[in-house]
């Protein structure tokens, strides 16, 4: 920012010398000017110095939005876990803000994630559910989106890690570039998996094109029906070296049988125990190669999603089994993501946020020990509920910020959610959009300014709907088969639910008969919202 020195600034001198560094020959030209104000030459505004263009205005942060994949709001040691130690993560909660309150809005992994990207519910689109590996791409790229937004403010975009919304039209021949993609929805750079660790095809692509594919051994896809002569799962058990639970019946990459089927690409197939180390060095080289300008990198952790393969410098350190072993090592990226940060001199004007896609699991269909060997580790901590469950434990997730420049640390129980990112942002850098969006600006509630966060929420379970306001939780009832467990986990049955979750966090005392005024208020607003929303699809 230019100085400019008045009658009214003493003494100028001084503020001349805190606000700019001077060069020796910026200090002679100082001086001859100053000479010549003094003999009436110059009027005194002529003292206003050029600058470097960073110098001129504020510099705008660095964004980084690191999204894990089924992490439980238990699973940290910031939010109360005492048999894992996370302490990469909890740097980032101790130096910035922990959100009690932070909630992504649906309980699975594509909805939750298209509407990070879009600022919009899943709901208002019916691909938004959990897609396959050779799904088309979901989101409408002549909209508005989280990457475009940061385009638009200057910024260079990449995205590192799990995708699962998408990828080309419906018809994807994944042995040339595949488009529509990570480009089309605004990222400059993409070094991607196609959707989970146990969905086909087992590849890496990089800005649309698979990673290490031999022409000569072309990949093709299918999930419908195998391609002949290609071991599977079911038909071929002797083959693995993990076991499926349930379902997990298709091709096997690595020893490990996964859902759909996929033929050759041998070359290109990943080795789960090297997805993790290889995401985080392309995280700290687009950092590396961006750090001279201001940057949006989403980093998608796919830990601790199913199947779980740490590398084995963490196999059994947890003593949880393979859940917990991964879980250490997605700290342990973190905890190298940050240092790279700190070695590039970045971490000052740096936003980091970190949180996971949705709630937790321990048995998701391989056979890992999972809810054999996790204790009285609470994987929700007092939440009830997990993945795919319309209680809290099902969207209600790690949810934290860091930005030394701005943020001092602090614990928040603001009522916070992903989907207002994009609005929030837009606030921040100064930019505007056309587009109808769910997305809320929330910008002071993130950076701690403000107790007051988003009044209320639809929260998606698995094709169900709750509804959050203030303290208030309500679920509907919904008349589906279920076992009592699935209730339990789920929140399904026959008749409305109504908890305060200010008094009863863990949901336990259903209110709906005790307070009929507020149960019929909620109904009222719940309904509304269904009846206006836009482009209401799966309601």
């Amino acid at each position: 920012m230019a100085i400019f020195v008045s009658g009214s600034d003493r003494p100028y001198w001084k503020l001349l010398m805190n606000k700019i560094d001077m060069t020796n020959e910026r200090m002679k030209l100082l001086n001859c000017t100053l000479g010549l104000v003094a003999g009436g030459a110059l009027p005194v505004s002529a003292l206003a110095i050029p600058q470097p263009a960073q110098e001129q205005t504020e510099k705008q942060p660095n964004i980084i939005l690191i999204v894990a994949d089924d992490l439980g709001y238990g699973d940290l040691s910031c939010y109360g876990a005492h048999r894992i130690q996370t302490p990469g993560m909890d740097r980032i909660a101790n130096e910035g803000i922990r959100f009690t309150q932070g909630f992504c809005t649906a309980a699975t992994s594509t909805p939750s994630r298209y509407s990070v990207m879009t600022g919009k519910y899943p709901w208002s689109n019916v691909d938004a559910k959990i897609l396959p590996g050779n799904a088309a791409l979901i989101i409408d790229t002549q909209k508005i989106t989280l990457p475009k937004l940061m385009k638009q403010a200057g910024y260079t975009t990449g995205s590192v890690g799990k995708w699962h919304i998408g990828l080309g039209d419906g018809h994807v021949d994944w042995n040339k570039e595949v488009h529509p993609g990570a480009a089309e929805i605004g990222y400059d750079y993409s070094f991607i998996q196609a959707a989970t660790n146990d969905r086909v095809p087992c590849v890496f692509l990089e800005n649309g094109r698979v990673v290490g594919l031999d022409p000569n051994d072309p990949l093709y896809v299918d999930y419908r029906k195998n391609f002949p002569g290609e071991p599977t799962g079911k038909e071929n058990p002797e083959l693995l070296r993990m076991h499926p639970s349930v379902g997990h019946a298709g091709s096997i990459v690595n020893g490990v049988p996964r859902i759909g089927f996929q033929k050759g690409g041998k070359a290109a197939q990943w080795k789960d125990e090297e997805m993790a180390g290889l995401f985080l060095d392309k995280a700290r080289q687009f950092v590396d190669d961006n750090k001279d300008k201001p940057f949006f990198l989403y980093y998608g952790l796919h830990q601790p999603h199913v199947p779980r393969v740490p590398n084995e410098r963490f196999v059994g350190k947890s003593g949880m089994g393979p859940r917990g072993d991964v879980i250490l090592e997605a700290d342990w990226c973190v905890d190298q993501f940050l240092k790279e940060l700190d070695k590039l001199g970045l971490a000052e004007n740096t936003i980091v946020i970190l949180t996971s896609d949705n709630g937790p699991v321990l048995d998701d269909g391989y056979q890992d020990d999972a809810v054999e060997l996790v204790g009285d580790h609470k994987i929700a901590g007092p939440l009830r509920g997990g993945k795919t469950s319309m209680f809290d434990g099902g969207t209600r997730i790690p949810f934290m910020l860091r930005w030394p420049a701005k943020v001092k640390p602090q614990v928040s129980d603001v009522f916070v959610c992903q989907m207002d990112l994009l609005a929030s942002f837009a606030s921040l850098l100064g930019q505007t959009y056309p587009d109808k969006v769910d997305s809320e600006n929330t910008l002071d509630a993130f950076l701690g300014k403000s107790k007051k966060g988003r009044k209320e929420l639809v929260i998606e379970g698995m094709f169900n709907y709750a509804y959050r306001q203030g303290d208030w939780a309500l679920i509907p009832p919904y008349y589906n088969p279920y076992s009592k467990e699935d209730g339990d986990f789920i929140g399904l049955g026959y008749g409305y639910k109504l908890y305060n979750l200010k008094s009863d966090i863990g949901q336990q005392k259903n209110l709906a008969e005790k307070y009929p005024k507020k149960l019929g208020e909620l109904i009222n607003r719940f309904e509304y919202l269904k009846a206006h929303s836009d482009k209401v699809t799966r309601f």
